[in-house]
């Protein structure tokens, strides 16, 4: 009896972009297929995909570019929907759409109170100046009426 085949790696958003290249490196390891054999199939199914080009991204933690990404599932041997997977879980990568982890506490977020002092001493500050400005007008037109009537007394 024959076990049955092994699904292939599934990337996961949630592992974050070193996961993902892991799960690229098992992608190929699955496929039993070398760099060179990675080129050759990309190339029967209609993608560009140079063996450097295959082994320098698996070498790194950072997202492919797409089109790459693309190359290299279909020439792992995988299908429409299972590459449509892959590049939907690089484009949230590259987003930098992660969800945080179970354990993480979100802080409450604080909401920041108007600036009750400063409005105060603004509402003060315009006080001050107005009943400055309206006293030395009022007390001009004081001194001015003194003037007048002082004016017509004298003979």
């Amino acid at each position: 009896m024959t076990p049955p085949p092994v699904p292939p790696p599934v990337p996961t958003p949630a592992a974050g972009e070193a996961a993902f290249m892991a799960e690229l490196r098992r992608l190929k390891a699955w496929s039993g297929l070398s760099y060179r054999e990675l080129e050759r199939s990309a190339a029967t199914a209609g993608e560009t995909l140079p063996y450097s080009t295959a082994a320098t991204m698996l070498r790194r933690d950072r997202l492919p570019r797409e089109a790459v990404l693309v190359a290299f599932v279909v020439a792992c041997g995988l299908g429409a929907e299972d590459t449509l997977r892959w590049v939907n879980v690089r484009r949230e990568l590259a987003m930098g759409v992660r969800p945080l982890p179970a354990r993480v506490a979100v802080p409450a977020v604080r909401r920041r109170r108007p600036r009750l002092r400063l409005a105060v001493v603004g509402a003060a500050a315009a006080f001050a100046v107005l009943a400055g400005a309206g006293a030395s007008a009022i007390g001009g037109g004081i001194v001015q009426e003194e003037q007048t009537v002082e004016g017509v007394r004298q003979p």
